[in-house]
């Protein structure tokens, strides 16, 4: 699995394990919905600016979302 791949399972996992939709996630870190389904599911190389906005809209330290990264 790339790491991108990895990004991705790991913000729907965070997002569903929260009861947060799609849109609802975008909302919170001011992006687009279909942004958020393209890096959810691999598609989109993010910044760390990027990285950041979603991991503070999910209440968690960025380091989540590399779990399970060697």
């Amino acid at each position: 699995m790339d790491i991108c791949t990895l990004i991705g399972t790991n913000i729907r996992k965070l997002r569903n394990s929260k009861k947060l939709s799609q849109e609802e996630l975008a909302f919170r870190a001011e992006i687009d919905r279909s942004y958020l389904s393209e890096i959810e599911n691999g598609y989109k190389n993010l910044s760390v600016v990027m990285l950041e906005r979603i991991a503070t809209a999910l209440d968690v330290k960025i380091t989540a979302l590399f779990s399970g990264h060697k």
